[in-house]
């Protein structure tokens, strides 16, 4: 036994199958936390890659199981407890998705942000490639209220299409462009050699999205990109776990040097949640065949417990 798993049985855990051994909500329908997290193992694949993230929800509970046992003990991430009282946060599951279906994919995917929002939770999306953000994104458009876009990724996703298929990963900021309640969207991390055009930057910048890339970050910190989002509003942080360097993140598809650490991240989104309102959150990407002795799957599970520590002290 070594690593985190030592640490777990040292202080009590035991086997759970949720998250940190949140609650399970086995219906939606019903919510009456103001957290709901729900995996999903792809969404809309490129026939090239199908779901290669598949399992990636899975891993990461399993490396946030070493923290059941202590819920209520001091993270010095947060300055107190992942929840300042009780529990604020729910796990409900998996999705049932399926690589021949992604129609029926993002149709679930919508349902059950949906079903979160009507409830008044915060979704937090466990994936899963980033084709997963689009219809979790779409869920938000019958909220009656304009939202930003806080994403924080390696690659910029303004791809319009990719081998005829526009519902892809490349596409995801693009197809958020198009969706009247997206008020303004700001890009973090971009870095290296990806798969965006010239063009494709283009458009954005022609759109109006404001671009951080991981070299500003690098120089200057994240202050640049917080002041970047006003004050008091709705923001969806959209995370492509690609987006850390890969010294600390090996389990991505593309690793590329020069990558914001696990702090630049925290920082990034706890400056944000401080002047505005965190609505929604996604955590996508993580490949786990590509990870080194769980490297990743516990920086994804302590990111994710802060993340979730964040938004439960807001409001």
């Amino acid at each position: 036994m070594a690593g985190n798993k030592a640490l777990g049985a040292m202080f009590g855990a035991a086997a759970v199958d949720t998250f940190m051994g949140l609650p399970r909500c086995r219906d939606l329908s019903r919510l009456s936390a103001k957290i709901a997290l729900i995996g999903a193992d792809g969404c809309t694949p490129y026939p090239a890659v199908g779901f290669y993230c598949a399992g990636g929800p899975a891993v990461i509970r399993a490396a946030g199981a070493v923290y059941a046992a202590n819920l209520g003990h001091m993270n010095f991430d947060l300055g107190g407890p992942v929840f300042p009282g009780a529990a604020e946060a729910v796990d409900a599951g998996d999705l049932p998705q399926h690589e021949a279906d992604p129609e029926g994919n993002r149709a679930r995917v919508f349902g059950a942000i949906s079903t979160i929002l009507d409830r008044g939770g915060v979704p937090f999306l466990l994936g899963g490639d980033d084709s997963l953000p689009i219809p979790m994104l779409e869920a938000f458009g019958a909220r009656n209220r304009t939202y930003w876009i806080l994403q924080i990724d390696a690659h910029i996703d303004w791809r319009d299409e990719v081998g005829g298929e526009r519902l892809g990963l490349s596409s995801t900021m693009r197809r958020a462009s198009e969706m009247d309640h997206i008020e303004g969207i700001v890009q973090v991390g971009s870095r290296g050699i990806g798969s965006a055009r010239v063009s494709d930057v283009q458009d954005a910048t022609d759109w109006g999205v404001a671009f951080v890339p991981a070299g500003q970050v690098a120089r200057d910190g994240v202050g640049a990109a917080v002041d970047l989002i006003p004050e008091g509003a709705h923001v969806i942080v959209c995370l492509d776990v690609d987006a850390l360097d890969p010294s600390v993140m090996p389990a991505v598809i593309g690793r590329t040097a020069g990558g914001l650490s696990y702090w630049q991240v925290l920082e990034l989104i706890g400056g944000v949640a401080e002047k505005a309102r965190v609505a929604g959150f996604d955590l996508v990407e993580f490949m786990p065949d590509r990870d080194v002795d769980g490297l990743g799957a516990m920086l994804a599970a302590q990111l994710l417990a802060a993340v979730m520590g964040i938004v439960a002290r807001q409001g």
